[in-house]
Order: structure tokens, then C-alpha cells, then sequence
């Protein structure tokens, strides 16, 4: 095989083939199911490949529920809710997970049992594609973006369409930058308002990554011999003590990176759905704002 179909993630990686032992699946009955639905974001990320702590899945609704407008977005605040009834939404797909961990109450009284409340008498289903999204497509979305060649994972967590696979992606440019050329073309790239950068400019060419919160990964993008790591959430002395270790740190926000996932999954529901299904994604919006 030729070095592309040998490294971790090559161009096509994740982008809608059948995951390993499994087939295309397509929907072309007149009406869908969420349960027909889940089946297509299987394929797409298998909810087996999520971190044991995460709550990735089903969270909310029918599997009998038929589909015909689905939401897609990163977060589900009090907004997303809205928009998801506004627009006569039957699923809301999203990334990061509305529930965590075990609800023991469900009332009016606080903001995520007001949300659930909402979806639920509205008859909304949700769903959320967390970890298993991030070992299945999310780096190999950003490494294509920045062109990085000879990939592979930064922390290895399994096999996925008979590559390893696992949280963010280590690789190599095909000719070095310099540190703050790559973090301006970063910027553009990505449509960051801001960036913050740990480190002096100099010549950089491996370059690992981690979309979203990537502290837990840092130790081993330096001992892959990274000089640059490019993240998010990435705390004051995490960001100072990769540097006295000799990698550089560039961090894009938790969402700078991840708002890719609605865009990436609109395209593939759209192609899997034959455009049978209305789907719609939340405006690019940070939530905080850039002071400057």
C-alpha cells in the first residue's frame, strides 16, 4: 500500500465509508425513523468507540420517532432548544453531551432539567456524538485542514476501518513554518477570532492535535517529539511547562476547532439521506466574546 493508505488518517478518512465488517447503508424508504437514523451515524462513528466516561448515544426520545428535520450543533443551551422547537425539529444531534452523568431529579428548578423538560414534551429525540466522533473523525477533519501527512494517533484507543485510531492526531507538515505564520494560517483556516500561543517563533514541521479540551494528551504529543501542539482549554502552567519541555502550544478554544462537527455531519446525513431530510445546523458562534 501506498505511504497515504498506510498512515493513520489519509484524505478520505471517515467521511461516510462503512466502518470495519459493516456495509453502506442508505435510507430510501418514504419515511425515517431516529432508529434508521442511528443506524447512519453508526457507520459514520460507531457509539462502541467512545471513552468509557463519556455519554455518547441516544440520550433522549423515541427510536420510533419519524425524522424528517434534524438539528445539528455543538451545544445544546437554552438557545439550540429553542431553535430545535422553532424549526420543527424531530432530532437534535449534537456534539458535546447535554447529560454527563446519572440526573437524579428532573424539574423546572434548574436549566438542564428545564431543557430536557422542553425536548421531551415536544417529542423531540436527541442524540450526541462526543468521543466516539473525536477517534472516529474529528482529527482526521482538522490534520486534513492543516495538511498533515503521515498520521497517526496521539493517543491510541483501538482499530477503526482497519487503522488505529484514537484521540487526536500527530503528524508532519510537508515543509516547516515558522511558529507564527502556521498560527496565522490557523487563524484563517479555522475563522478564529483569537489564538493564544505558548512559545517564541521558530521553525516548526510535527505538529500534533487535539481538538477540544486536549491537557490529557499534551505528555504524549512530547514524547511523540512534537514542536508544536495545537488544542484547546489548555490551562496557564500546562501551556508554560510544554514549552520548558521544547513544544510550543497554540490553543483555539474548546469550540475553535470542534464547531467542524455540524458542517461534517450536515454533509454526510445529507449525502446517506438522499436529501430526504431537512437538516440544519446552529450559526458558528463562540460562547464567550473576544474583548479586544
Amino acid at each position: 500500500m501506498g505511504e497515504e493508505e498506510n498512515s493513520y488518517q489519509g484524505a478520505d478518512r471517515g467521511k461516510g465509508e462503512p466502518g470495519e465488517g459493516g456495509r453502506q447503508i442508505s435510507l430510501k424508504g418514504e419515511t425515517d425513523e431516529v432508529k434508521e437514523i442511528r443506524s447512519l451515524l453508526e457507520q459514520a462513528a460507531p457509539e462502541a468507540y467512545a471513552m468509557g466516561w463519556d455519554n455518547s448515544g441516544l440520550i433522549l426520545g423515541r427510536t420510533d420517532k419519524e425524522v424528517k428535520k434534524i438539528l445539528i450543533t455543538v451545544d445544546v443551551d437554552d438557545n439550540t432548544v429553542d431553535q430545535a422547537l422553532l424549526q420543527g425539529a424531530d432530532l437534535v444531534l449534537s456534539h458535546h453531551p447535554l447529560v454527563f452523568q446519572a440526573v437524579k431529579r428532573i424539574t423546572d428548578e434548574e436549566f438542564i432539567g428545564r431543557r430536557i423538560g422542553k425536548l421531551l414534551r415536544a417529542d423531540v429525540a436527541y442524540e450526541a456524538m462526543h468521543t466516539n466522533y473525536d477517534v472516529c473523525r474529528m482529527g482526521a477533519l482538522v490534520a486534513e485542514k492543516i495538511g498533515l501527512k503521515e498520521c497517526v494517533p496521539l493517543e491510541e484507543t483501538g482499530e477503526w476501518q482497519e487503522l488505529p485510531c484514537g484521540i487526536g492526531v500527530f503528524g508532519i507538515l510537508e515543509e516547516s513554518e515558522e511558529l507564527f505564520s502556521f498560527g496565522e494560517r490557523i487563524k484563517e483556516i479555522f475563522g478564529l477570532e483569537e489564538l493564544r500561543c505558548f512559545g517564541n517563533s521558530r521553525k516548526i514541521r510535527r505538529v500534533a492535535v487535539c481538538p477540544g479540551s486536549g491537557s490529557s494528551v499534551i505528555d504524549q504529543a512530547i514524547a511523540k517529539g512534537a514542536d508544536v501542539f495545537l488544542s484547546g482549554d489548555v490551562g496557564h502552567h500546562t501551556g508554560i511547562d510544554a514549552v520548558a519541555q521544547g513544544m510550543a502550544v497554540l490553543d483555539a478554544g474548546h469550540y475553535g476547532l470542534e464547531y467542524l462537527f455540524m458542517e461534517d455531519m450536515k454533509q454526510y446525513l445529507q449525502k446517506q439521506t438522499g436529501g430526504k431530510i431537512e437538516i440544519f445546523t446552529m450559526p458558528k458562534q463562540l460562547p464567550y466574546s473576544v474583548i479586544l
